[in-house]
């Protein structure tokens, strides 16, 4: 094994390269880096929210607010369904977490419990009967209720929904690098290096940024709505279009938002205020532009997260499924909204759990701990190794410690994995572990040669015999770091990855590397005997 093959050498030439040249950037000003050719890599290591400074923030969905909304939802799915079928009902609405009606003729219980499960009960994978609503009678009263499999799979999906979605809002910040990760079941953590305003941060992820268009009730006045005289299928919300504190409006929305494709922050040309223009996609302009050829002379309401921001009159149809969202805006609060309707409604609304700012200056700090911590223990391994294994076989195994770390940089910074204080923990533990495989088999040579074996055969027999125990150690580390990569989060993760990168990088460097060097001297010094016998 200690024979100097074609292919070691390559391997170990080009793995010195890459350790080199996706390592540089890091030591360059950013000036520097800009200014390299277009073939040189350019990405430096990505620094975490403890080390570069930042802002945290652990957010819960509230699941609550999510099915008390498919409930409402339900409601008028069932209104709709029982008005179609020309079935007469009374006492529609949620009660204790389900859906009642009292169905007025008993012989229409049986057919209206059909044509529920029928149009009302969709399809779901796992649900029992295939379907995620359960409907059934009770002394002339019809219950509809979702299934508990159909709540958990909403529940999730919504929680998997919602990180995607403040993925794209902090995306549209600017932010470089946002950590973003589930925790438990309903919560999500998120980690912003760079941002320094934590308020700014909630106001883009916290909103829910629900929009619909939904008509104007004209068929009761204000006053009388205010006085509890609600239509039903209508619903009294506040309003901000400047013109009325509350509005009355339909409860079923024409278009929502989940059918824009752009929105954009624009100035009215005449007015020369803020607005936000947005455009829908084909379904949703063939909608818009069917609902305002159907009211022409009408109100209709856009609705963001449950207030009334605006309420023009229709004047004419609207076929291009384009138009404006005017009020009282400002440029940077138009420009938020027009992130937040790009970026998609949330699918249920966030509550902040725990916030946190970490300052500039306590990652800087932090950083020069690290290095500091580094420095002592490169150098308590150098002295040791040259201590114990004199200045060659010392040497060498300082070689691939340095071969070692420029790949491990290199690895991360190609990656772009985050680089956490915990992670400096793992990348200094890695540089001290990193020399164990060097002390298996050079203790392994001493054992050869006091057995009376030549140079040569000791030093392969060191490398041969040796070589099992050091990948079994290995990926026994690596196991157990995969293990904390999966099941931790945060910072246990931070340390993970650098560890798991590190025991590669360390058993590449410490056995190829060093079986190279050791090789090219053998061929050069043909020694008689080994210098660490």
């Amino acid at each position: 094994m200690i024979a100097l093959s074609r292919w070691k050498i390559i391997a170990v030439v080009l793995a010195v390269i890459f350790g080199v040249l996706f390592s540089l950037p890091n030591a360059l000003p950013q000036k520097t880096v800009d200014a390299l050719p277009a073939f040189m890599p350019k990405a430096r290591l990505n620094l975490g929210l403890d080390l570069q400074g930042g802002s945290y923030l652990m957010l819960e969905v509230d699941t609550d607010a999510l099915r008390a909304e498919r409930l409402t939802n339900l409601v008028e799915d069932v209104r709709t369904t029982l008005r179609d079928e020309k079935i007469q009902f009374s006492d529609l609405g949620v009660v204790g977490g389900e859906v009642t009606a009292r169905i007025i003729d008993p012989a229409q219980l049986n057919p209206a419990q059909n044509a529920l499960r029928t149009k009302v009960g969709a399809a779901l994978a796992g649900a029992p009967g295939g379907r995620d609503v359960n409907v059934r009678t009770d002394n002339g009263l019809l219950r509809i209720a979702f299934v508990q499999e159909a709540i958990n799979a909403e529940a999730s999906k919504a929680v998997e929904q919602s990180i995607e979605i403040i993925r794209r809002r902090i995306d549209e910040l600017g932010t470089r690098e946002p950590s973003i990760s589930r925790q438990g079941i309903n919560r999500i953590v998120v980690q912003a290096p760079g941002e320094s305003d934590p308020e700014r941060l909630k106001s883009i992820i916290g909103q829910t940024a629900k929009l619909s268009f939904q008509m104007v009730d004209d068929s009761v006045t204000l006053e009388e709505a205010a006085a509890g005289r609600i239509p039903p299928g209508s619903e009294l919300l506040p309003s901000e279009d400047g013109y009325s504190t509350i509005l009355l409006v339909r409860k079923r929305a024409l278009v929502t938002g989940e059918m824009l494709t752009d929105a954009q922050q624009q100035f009215d040309q005449q007015s020369g205020q803020p607005v936000v223009s947005f455009r829908f996609n084909s379904q949703g302009a063939r909608r818009f532009g069917d609902a305002t050829a159907q009211n022409v002379g009408k109100r209709f309401a856009i609705i963001l997260d449950g207030k009334v921001i605006s309420a023009p009159n229709i004047n004419e149809p609207i076929p291009g499924g384009q138009g404006v969202i005017s009020g009282s805006f400002t440029p940077e609060s138009a420009n938020d909204l027009a992130v937040l309707l790009r970026a998609g409604a949330l699918p249920a609304p966030l509550k902040v759990e725990e916030q946190r700012t970490v300052g500039a200056e306590l990652g800087a700090d932090a950083i020069r701990s690290g290095q500091i911590s580094a420095y002592i223990a490169f150098g308590s391994v150098l002295i040791f190794m040259l201590l114990a294994y004199g200045f060659l076989f010392g040497g060498i195994s300082i070689i691939a410690l340095v071969v070692n770390g420029f790949l491990l940089v290199a690895a991360m910074s190609m990656t772009q994995a985050t680089l956490t204080l915990p992670g400096i923990a793992g990348l200094i533990l890695t540089l001290a572990v990193a020399v164990d495989a060097n002390v298996l088999i050079y203790e392994r040579m001493r054992d050869e040669v006091r057995a009376g074996r030549s140079p040569v055969s000791a030093a392969d027999a060191g490398f041969s015999r040796a070589i099992v125990t050091v990948f079994d150690a290995n990926i026994t580390h690596l196991g157990a770091a995969m293990i904390m990569f999966s099941l931790g989060a945060g910072p246990v993760k931070g340390f993970a990855w650098t560890l798991a990168i590190g025991v590669i990088t360390s058993v590449f460097s410490a056995v190829l590397v060093t079986q190279v060097l050791l090789g090219v001297w053998f061929r050069v010094a043909r020694p008689k005997a080994l210098p660490i016998a």
